[in-house]
């Protein structure tokens, strides 16, 4: 079959190269790509948010299945234009993304369906959110309604801090996104991210991690899209997992479709692990990013044939899927001054050796320069990812590859997965 693969970061060079791995394949295309992903298959310049060109590729090279890795693709409404030329996809239509790409849609969905989550309210004003703020206890949590690439959420310690946290998101810095913002409640507990797998009617659990989301070793700094992942995820046992599913996985889907938008793809569940049980962040419409690229390390089954049920409203058809034994560890190296302002253009040196079965590299945002050299272009630019017979011996090997790059204008985190250990 014909695929086309819709990205250029990280995540998407994960998924390419497993589904490069499947016999079903006779033709995989990724657009935009990266230079990583151009070693596994052909690219095309279009962009993940064009999307007339991207249906008008898909049709070009006879698509049997289109895979969305973006939330941006999502929130245009790519899904949508593939079901409109009778292109399956894997990915929801912009609809059912809103619970992703409006923090606010999702807070009164959990609201109306009862799934457990934070106190909340939404914003469009400072004064009604600073006398809102009044009502909870520190620390704050306010976030911008729309996408901000992982960066809209500030964690506030007092409460002048909290205000200008909404000052500053109201006052434009975030653009459209920031139109409104959420206020929540604190969560006291341990995160982890969930992912299931869905048509539309049947879910299916699909694997965990746990990712570090502040730039800087012992979780300071500002938040970032996240600087490494380690699964499986120790802290969540299998009936935590099967308490999620119950709870919030299969209300979701059902309201979804309920509410005339079913949810097609991989629905990402942030979860707090409270003392009271398991409790909603907040839902992605898509594979995390770096939690995809351990995920797919550690996925023994063919991913193929999953997406394809998804996007054909047959995956009641098929079996769990089968995970390896062992762990997966990813290394987040991004560019000096990210999240805020990250210096692009510097060279990398040693990304692209052998380092050995066990450790894969994949490029999350580099370019090439005018002789082939590998370069900086964006935020986080390598994940360097490695397996094992656990998160220890995992972490080891990927940070063994990690000191054999030479990138002066790069930096790391050096204690992924410290939770765990």
């Amino acid at each position: 079959m014909n695929i086309l693969l819709v990205g250029s970061g990280g995540r998407e060079h994960a998924l390419a190269w497993k589904i490069a791995q499947s016999p079903l394949l006779d033709r995989l295309v990724c657009a935009p790509g990266n230079p990583g992903i151009e070693r596994l298959c052909e690219t095309r310049p279009v962009a993940a948010t064009d999307v007339e060109g991207l249906v008008a590729l898909a049709r070009e090279i006879a698509a049997n299945l289109v895979v969305v890795g973006p939330e941006s693709a999502l929130e245009r409404g790519l899904a949508n234009a593939l079901a409109l030329a009778g292109i399956p996809c894997f990915g929801p239509s912009q609809a059912a993304a809103r619970l992703e790409t409006s923090k606010a849609f999702t807070k009164d969905f959990c609201a109306r369906h009862g799934l457990p989550t934070a106190a909340y309210g939404v914003f469009a004003d400072a004064g009604p959110a600073g006398a809102f703020l009044e009502t909870l206890d520190a620390p704050y949590v306010i976030k911008v309604d729309g996408l901000a690439a992982g960066k809209g959420v500030v964690i506030a310690a007092d409460l002048d801090a909290a205000r200008a946290a909404v000052s500053d998101m109201l006052g434009g810095r975030f653009g459209a996104a920031g139109a409104q913002v959420v206020i929540e409640e604190f969560m006291q507990g341990e995160e982890v991210s969930l992912f299931a797998l869905t048509d539309g009617t049947t879910a299916r659990l699909f694997g965990a991690a746990q990712d570090h989301k502040r730039a800087f070793d012992g979780d300071v700094g500002p938040n970032t899209g996240g600087m490494g992942t380690y699964a499986p995820a120790p802290i969540l046992t299998p009936a935590l997992a099967q308490q999620a599913l119950d709870q919030m996985i299969l209300p979701a889907v059902r309201g979804m479709a309920a509410e005339g938008t079913p949810y097609v793809g991989v629905l990402y569940a942030g979860l707090m692990l409270t003392e009271t049980g398991p409790r909603l962040v907040e839902f992605n419409a898509r594979f995390g990013d770096p939690e995809c690229q351990v995920l797919m390390l550690r996925l023994e089954s063919d991913l193929v044939p999953y997406l394809l049920a998804c996007a054909t409203g047959t995956l009641s058809r098929l079996p769990d899927p089968v995970w390896m034994d062992g762990a997966a560890v990813c290394v987040v190296l991004a560019a000096n001054g990210y999240p805020e302002n990250p210096q692009a253009g510097s060279t990398i040196h040693g990304a692209e050796q052998d380092f050995g079965a066990d450790v894969t590299v994949f490029h999350a945002g580099t370019a090439r320069d005018a002789d082939g050299g590998l370069t900086a272009s964006g935020g986080r630019v390598l994940n360097v990812c490695a397996s094992g017979d656990d998160i220890r011996t995992a972490r080891d090997r990927a940070y063994a590859a990690v000191d054999q790059i030479r990138w002066p204008g790069g930096f790391h985190r050096r204690d992924i997965g410290w939770r765990a250990l």
